[in-house]
């Protein structure tokens, strides 16, 4: 029986004890901290069954999200494998800051089973959890009912049929015999395997590095070639291509008439635009042009039974962000776009929110057109604010979103009310939102609505109208909108009227009411754009007549825009879409035959203000900007509360909000810019009664800084009145980049600065002139660039004026320390430097004598002097020397020019003998030998008959020779050519003579043949040459020696025979002994000596041999 299981952390799942170390797992990290709060753990499953590990992560004290690796094994990473087998979950807590990683295996099976670990990493951090999965069969479930276990044979019914109980056999587990685990070598399958199966065998032994994989198998398989009877060369096993590119297979082919067929995943291709076929000789290509996804398979090459296997591997090239995401500010409710926009159509996106990935879970949502993509929040929260990101699989962005409560706003309270019964009493407020709802109360008692009093919302406007005033609607009524810790109140009264029946006259009165949008005493406010309606009670018994004017003119009752509507004891005086030209000082007269009354009024035209003016930027730091403008013209009538700024980049349309806060002041310094980044600015005005509309954009500018101090300043060169430095550019720069530098000077002690160079200059270097000798100055360097100047470098100690004198010194070029030779008619150009101050006077010699400019040219500097031939001519050969003087030092130098020319003919060529088939010639070396020594001569013979010249001997050292293997019958002229460095001579000396080879027939008088006697004891007929070599330089000393019978060789060193030293090389060729000498050191010096004995007697040579090292100033020399 299987061991009892416990319950897991998921409803149904099952965990095991703590986990155990898996064997063959070894932890890969050098350094492992605890990051896990919670870790997954061993479990048994049962097949079929579904089970989920759970690892959770503090972060609290990460500075980036950790990454979480699941793997199987050593190396097989399960991330890639995630499908309906395979599921990965991960949540954050934004409370605790806990990382929650789940990992579900759904129907696990037999080949689950094994060792697991997780890994999760954070910068400098690590973790490792190891854990193991156990498969178990599945449980037989006990059958409670033994009835249940017999069985009918049919479907007629529950009596039809034979009873079946095979239901009651007990099933027996099979037991599997535990085989011992046998090695496999995973190579020797590969090698052997298709290329099509590479990533099933990969997959099974747990390889996920298949890059990798494919280049060892590669040298693998060129270590060890299969031989071919059709191929004589394959198709490497794998290929890289990049989308969009063209590449090109091909093989060599054994048999060049040979037919084959290309195969792409085991479909023939057949030649197109897209894929051509090439055959050159033996060799067949397959060129695949414009490269896609779909051209990422196996392809083949076939002839007849033999193939020939690779894989084409197409890599898309990164997506980078062409269009970055904006910072935005909005409030709650409102709707929040950030768009991105990506190099390529069609790729994913990821889209994230401080460190978690978003998904479409109703409140986000994603849309994408062609290269633009898009995060859409519908009603912006406060919860919302944070920083979003957007990955792509070559780059990433950001924004800010910040999210502001909304506020109401209250553009018109209610009102208190006195009206008398019957009358109709009308609370009117308007509020800033239209969406927003409110209630009504009386005296903290909720009004309810009925057939006389009724409640209306339309736009922003709120009422609540009570028909038909009775007395115990006189109260405190309060709206409040809901959602807002806001109410508004107002006072009904109600008026008693006692009616008077004495008939009797009473003078006209008018009873101006002072509250509402009375400010003060027959001061009327009223906003532009809004209606005026303004009741004014008159009393008087007869009813009074009524007159309204402005100034001296009269308003009539009629229907205009500004008019009078009078009702029984009421006079309304009404102005629709009041404007600026309505404010001023009205009067109105009530008259009846028992008197007269008037007041005046005055009403106010007030309005949101005009715009500000002149919005510009005032000074820019490295993400800062100093912006200021002027207030608006017209204030509205009302005064100026305050402004708010917005700002935005060049070229976007979206503007971001710098202040939710009204800003008083006309300066405002804008902060978080990107520097580099070209901005604009506009401003708004505020007062009582709204917002202005927006300025006059600003200028475009851009928030740059100053760069750093240049570095390394330093003094370069001291004269009488002059000075030159050079410095480094500053280690910070910025977007700005730098216009140029400026160089200022003070003598030591001074305050006062002096500017060297009046525009910057832009090299590392200047030289400061016009400095007074002798004093001790003061040096300071300061870049410039748009946003102005950076902080000085300034030198650590003064410099005094006045030119150090220093020794004059050729540096004589390596090449020119021995004879330099060139040809005539090549170009001669030699350039050495020298040193000294002051500069030193210099001066060139030919031969002892000052040179002459007309047949050389010189150019000379403060540092170098320039010898220059256009055309080398012979009489330009010459000891020259080069004077370098200042005052009475100076310094000298020679070098030797040789120009050399092809030499002239050989001279009085001569057929001094004929005999046999034989010739022998002599001749004079040429009068003129190219002013160069003459290395050899070339021989040439003609038929007198045929007249052809053909070569006999070439590089003839001697001024004689002997020409064999002449045709006998034939009569020859010969030539001879010299030859020097400059090539062979152009002309040939022929000979004075000819040579007739004699036919035969003519009989030789043989002489009786008397043998010499060749013996002789040995004679060194060339002695060995002292010699002095450098130490590590292989070195051979060398001598001739003669004797017959053939001398026995002994050479020593010191008297002592040198043995089979492999140091040593003994060489005998013809008589000339050598001895190589390999990479000598100080202890190979000595005496060396060769001895030469055989039976007549015996002979010796010695030498000294010493060995040196080369010092550093023997090399510096050279």
């Amino acid at each position: 029986m299987p061991e009892p299981k416990k319950p897991g952390a998921k409803g149904g799942k099952v965990e095991a004890p703590p986990a155990e170390h898996v064997p063959g797992e070894e932890h890969q990290m050098s350094e492992t901290s605890g990051l896990f709060v919670e870790k997954p753990q061993s479990v048994a499953v049962n097949k079929g069954n579904n089970v989920t590990f759970v690892a959770k992560v503090d972060s609290s004290k990460m500075l980036r999200k950790p990454t979480m690796k699941w793997l199987k094994g050593k190396w097989l990473d399960l991330g890639s494998k995630a499908g309906k087998h395979l599921q990965f979950k991960e949540t954050y807590d934004r409370n605790t800051k806990i990382y929650t990683y789940e990992m579900t295996i759904v129907k696990a099976v037999d080949g689950d089973a094994g060792g697991y670990r997780c890994e999760v990493t954070s910068k400098d951090k690590c973790d490792i959890c190891t854990f193991e999965i156990t498969i178990e069969a599945a449980e037989e479930t006990t059958q409670t009912n033994i009835l249940e276990a017999f069985k009918r044979s049919g479907d007629a019914g529950e009596d039809a049929g034979d009873l079946d109980f095979s239901g009651l056999l007990k099933k027996r587990e099979r037991k599997q015999k535990e085989e011992p685990e046998v090695s496999v070598d995973v190579w020797e399958i590969l090698k052997n395997a298709k290329p099509c199966d590479y990533e099933k065998i990969a997959f099974e032994y747990g390889i996920t590095d298949l890059r990798g994989m494919l280049k060892r198998l590669k040298k693998m398989k060129k270590v060890e070639p299969k031989k071919s009877d059709a191929f004589l060369r394959k198709m490497e096993p794998a290929y890289s291509v990049e989308k969009g590119k063209r590449i090109q297979l091909s093989v060599e082919l054994s048999d060049p008439n040979a037919q084959v067929k290309w195969l792409k995943n085991g479909q023939e291709i057949k030649p197109s635009a897209k894929y051509i076929f090439e055959s050159v000789g033996g060799i067949r290509k397959l060129t695949i042009n414009k490269c896609t996804l779909a051209d990422d398979a196996a392809y083949e090459c076939v002839i007849g039974e033999e193939k020939s296997f690779t894989e084409v591997f197409v890599q898309e090239p990164p997506v980078t962000i062409t269009k970055m995401l904006d910072d935005i500010h909005v409030v709650v409710g409102e709707k929040v776009e950030f768009e991105v926009e990506v190099s390529e159509e069609a790729a994913s996106v990821k889209w994230m929110k401080d460190g978690v990935e978003l998904s479409r879970d109703g409140k986000y949502r994603f849309k994408k057109d062609g290269t633009k993509h898009w995060l859409i929040i519908n009603e912006a929260t406060t919860e919302d604010i944070g920083t979003y990101y957007v990955f792509t699989s070559g780059g990433e962005s950001k924004g800010e979103l910040e999210v502001e409560e909304k506020e109401l706003e209250v553009l018109q309270s209610i009102a208190d009310l006195t009206l008398k019964a019957a009358e109709q009493a009308v609370f009117k407020c308007e509020v800033s939102d239209e969406k927003v709802t409110g209630k009504w109360f009386k005296d903290g008692v909720e009004v309810i609505p009925s057939n006389r009093i009724k409640m209306t919302h339309i736009g922003r406007t709120h009422k609540l109208v009570i028909d038909d005033v009775k007395p115990e609607d006189a109260g405190d009524y309060t709206f409040v909108p809901d959602g807002y810790a806001l109410s508004l109140s107002a006072k009904l009264n109600f008026l008693e009227i006692k009616i008077d029946y004495v008939p009797r006259q009473e003078p006209p009165k008018i009873h101006l009411d002072t509250t509402g949008s009375m400010v003060n005493k027959n001061t009327i406010i009223v906003v532009a754009g809004n209606k005026l309606r303004f009741d004014v009670d008159i009393t008087g018994e007869p009813p009074p007549t009524v007159c309204w004017k402005k100034g001296d003119t009269e308003i009539s009752e009629s229907e205009g825009r500004v008019r009078v509507e009078t009702r029984k004891n009421l006079s309304c005086f009404v102005i629709e879409g009041a404007e600026r030209s309505d404010e001023g000082l009205y009067h109105i007269t009530v008259t009846n035959p028992a008197g007269e009354d008037k007041a005046d009024i005055m009403v106010k035209i007030v309005d949101v203000p005009d715009p500000p003016e002149n919005v510009k930027c005032t000074g820019v730091g490295e993400d800062t900007a100093a912006i200021q403008w002027d207030p608006p013209k017209f204030d509205g009538g009302v005064p100026v509360k305050g402004y708010l700024m917005e700002r935005k980049k060049k070229g976007s349309s979206r503007w971001t909000k710098l202040n939710f806060d009204i800003y008083e002041s006309t300066t405002y310094e804008a902060k978080k810019m990107i520097e580099g980044v070209l901005y604009e600015m506009r401003v708004f005005a505020v007062n009582g009664i709204g917002i202005s509309q927006p300025s006059v954009n600003s200028k475009p500018f851009m928030p740059i800084a100053p760069t750093s101090e240049p570095t390394r300043l330093m003094v370069d060169d001291i004269t009488d009145g002059s000075c030159a430095l050079k410095w480094l550019p500053p280690e910070r720069i910025g977007a700005g980049g730098i216009d140029g530098y400026i160089i200022e000077y003070c003598i030591e002690g001074a305050t006062e600065w002096v500017q060297a160079n009046e525009t910057p200059v832009e090299k590392n270097s200047y030289r400061v002139r016009g400095l007074p000798v002798g004093e001790k100055m003061l040096f300071r360097v300061t870049a410039v660039n748009i946003a102005g100047r950076s902080p000085p470098a300034v030198l650590a100690q003064a410099v005094t004026i006045r030119e150090i004198v220093e020794r004059p010194k050729i540096r004589l070029p390596r090449q020119l320390r021995t004879k330099y030779i060139k040809r005539v008619g090549e170009k001669v150009n030699l350039v050495i430097p020298f040193q000294g101050k002051p500069r030193p006077m210099v001066a060139w010699f030919k031969d002892g004598a000052p040179i002459d400019t007309a047949l050389v040219n010189i150019r000379t500097s403060g540092v170098d002097t320039i010898l220059f031939i256009r055309q080398a001519v012979r009489e330009h050969s010459g000891l020259y020397t080069l004077s370098v003087q200042i005052e009475n030092m100076e310094d000298k130098a020679n070098l030797e020019i040789q120009v050399v020319d092809k030499p002239g003919p050989p001279m009085a060529v001569t057929v001094t003998d004929v005999w046999g088939f034989n010739a022998a010639l002599e001749w004079k070396p040429p009068k003129d030998n190219g002013n160069a020594e003459i290395i050899g001569y070339t021989i040439q013979k003609a038929d007198l008959k045929t007249k052809e010249w053909f070569t006999v001997l070439e590089h003839n050292r001697r001024p004689s020779c002997t020409v064999s293997d002449l045709v006998m019958g034939n009569e020859y002229t010969f030539r001879v050519f010299s030859e020097n460095i400059c090539g062979m001579s152009d002309d040939a000396g022929i000979s004075k003579n000819t040579a007739v080879i004699a036919k035969t027939g003519l009989k030789q008088k043989i002489q009786p043949y008397k043998e010499k006697d060749m013996t002789s004891s040995p004679k060194f007929i060339t002695p060995l040459v002292d010699r002095s070599v450098i130490a590590g330089y292989s070195a051979a000393i060398s001598c001739a020696v003669r004797g017959y019978p053939k001398p026995k060789i002994i050479w020593m060193k010191n008297k002592m025979i040198i043995g089979e030293d492999p140091k040593f090389l003994m060489q005998n060729n013809q008589g000339v002994l050598t001895l190589n000498i390999r990479k000598p050191s100080l202890f190979d010096g000595g005496k060396y000596t060769c001895r030469a004995i055989n039976d007549l007697g015996e002979d010796e040579v010695e030498c000294k041999l010493e060995v040196r090292v080369v010092t550093e100033k023997e090399e510096a020399k050279k």
